[in-house]
């Protein structure tokens, strides 16, 4: 059985590895890290879920000098879920070498991403309308960047980026080393590829490898019109730790939401019509444990990875093959089994037919009567997971004092309304507190111990974007700090979130720390300081 120091990897790359809870690698990263390592491009054909980030993120940290400023890596991704998730991994491969990775997306200030990038970023992982955006400033120089990622290219392609992709290329040096990764090779990807890549090795990882054989795979057969009744009766026999419900439409999605929500779900909506702060709010209600159900469109099927996710729901048949795959690999994470259960209209028995042919597994008929609740079990896998004993991939746990049920904080929901009843939700299991002094001594990312004060301490006000307008709540602020910082919740004091910013008082003595690990953190809440106490 292969093993990660069977790679040739160096020991800072291999206990990094290890601190992170990697133990064997995937069949993606176990033929993709060789050539790479050999400074081959590389075409990598792998669907979500398989291990892709570590495939490229891990021969970056070999290649990178830490001793030079100069940015040697630019990751670019589709999306900015996709952009956090890859960051906030990469910073754990290099966290024994001292590397800067620095995220640029839209939706954030770009006066501190350009701040960020002057003061030094050896990997650059990006957005792709975002990089140009800086290249055209002048504040991203890729002059010595040897290593390029297109990250998700076929999602490139569906958003259009692929012309301002080649543009990026164009920009930097012709002897770099290139490497995409695509779940699917439509051609035009496969003409960017002939057009950039030299003599690339293909890695193609065959589907009966996929963590869709963690997912249980059931389908319902129900007309259009009884699907929100078939929906709840799902929910009410299956009683999920967490689901998401997959919709074709931005439409189709809100309107769903409002329909639960008046049901007295505790639910939130992700689509593309959301505002940035808007988005960020309800990924932090959901990664944090405190939204049960998430209703969203294909943008939350790539780049999204929680480990507590139990169900997904395809209330509307994917437009593809691909992207059923895609969606069902938000759950069966980290060594957990899941369960995705899809409504198939009578009309829609093809789809179906053409889905399970891709994935080589036929759904099973969905019963309830047969249902198991999963969420237990889910928690224990998820448990065995983190001590080594079942296979972990890039696992980010929700923290374990904010996983516990909370109140509806639905955008646009009154604050007393009533919440579903909802299975007991057990807290993750904590991350070890094995410390390795970084740069600077910023705090590790997942690895902060709880930092307790002194309550006669002097406090400094900071103040964070984003604010109530953009879904913000009290709540998703103060994990929004604890989380990153190490502070214990009595730490945070004065909160108030007003309607396009926020406030809150912490220790003087670690003020300046805190905010900066909080703007390192993956940019889903920004902070600077304002004043003391």
């Amino acid at each position: 059985m292969t093993a990660f120091a069977d790679l040739r990897l160096s020991e800072p790359v291999l206990e990094a590895l290890r601190d992170i809870g990697y133990e064997k690698p995937s069949p993606i990263q176990e033929q993709g890290i060789p050539p790479m390592l050999e400074g081959r491009d590389v075409i990598g054909q792998a669907q979500t879920g398989s291990g892709k980030t570590a495939a490229f993120g891990v021969p970056i940290i070999e290649y990178v000098d830490p001793t030079s400023s100069d940015t040697q890596a630019l990751v670019l991704t589709p999306t900015r879920e996709l952009c956090i998730q890859v960051t906030q991994a990469i910073r754990g491969f290099g966290a024994r070498k001292n590397v800067e990775v620095v995220a640029t997306f839209g939706g954030a200030p770009i006066r501190e991403q350009i701040s960020r990038l002057r003061s030094g970023a050896h990997v650059v992982v990006g957005t792709v309308g975002r990089v140009l955006d800086l290249i055209d400033r002048g504040a991203l120089q890729l002059s010595s960047c040897r290593f390029v990622v297109l990250d998700e290219a076929d999602e490139m392609l569906d958003l259009g980026f692929l012309d301002d992709v080649e543009k990026i290329l164009r920009r930097t040096p012709s002897g770099r080393q290139t490497a995409l990764f695509s779940a699917t090779m439509a051609p035009p990807i496969r003409k960017l590829a002939d057009n950039f890549l030299y003599e690339p090795e293909h890695v193609k990882v065959k589907s009966d490898t996929l963590t869709v054989d963690s997912v249980e795979q059931f389908f319902v057969e129900v007309p259009s019109k009884d699907k929100p009744e078939q929906l709840a009766e799902v929910i009410a026999a299956e009683r999920p730790r967490q689901a998401i419900v997959f919709c074709r439409t931005k439409i189709g999605t809100d309107r769903l939401f409002r329909l639960l929500r008046d049901r007295g779900n505790n639910v939130r909506a992700l689509h593309g019509d959301l505002s940035q702060g808007q988005r960020d709010g309800v990924m932090l209600a959901f990664k944090g444990g405190r939204v049960p159900i998430l209703v969203a469109t294909d943008v939350a099927a790539r780049g999204l990875d929680i480990s507590t996710v139990t169900h997904v729901v395809n209330y509307d048949v994917p437009r593809s093959p691909d992207t059923y795959v895609h969606r069902i690999g938000r759950t069966g994470r980290a060594g957990a089994t899941g369960r995705a259960i899809t409504f198939v209209e009578p009309k829609q028995g093809r789809e179906r037919e053409a889905i399970e042919e891709h994935v080589g597994i036929p759904m099973t008929p969905w019963a309830k009567g047969a249902t198991t609740p999963t969420g237990d079990r889910h928690a224990a896998a998820t448990r065995a997971a983190a001590k080594g004993e079942a296979p972990a991939e890039v696992v980010e746990e929700a923290p374990a004092d904010v996983v516990a049920e909370a109140g509806p904080a639905v955008a646009g929901a009154p604050a007393d309304a009533p919440t579903a009843e909802a299975a007991p939700v057990e807290a993750a299991p904590e991350a070890s507190t094995d410390e390795e002094p970084r740069r600077r001594q910023k705090p590790r990312r997942g690895r902060k111990p709880q930092i307790h004060h002194d309550a006669d301490e002097p406090g400094t006000r900071i103040v964070l974007v984003p604010g109530a307008d953009d879904g913000l709540a009290i709540r998703d602020l103060v994990e929004a700090i604890t989380s990153s910082t190490g502070l214990d919740g009595e730490a945070v004091r004065g909160v108030s979130v007003l309607e396009h910013f926020s406030f809150a008082t912490i220790p003087s003595s670690g003020a300046a720390d805190a905010v900066e690990a909080i703007n390192a953190a993956g940019g889903q809440v920004r902070a600077e300081v304002l004043l003391a106490d």
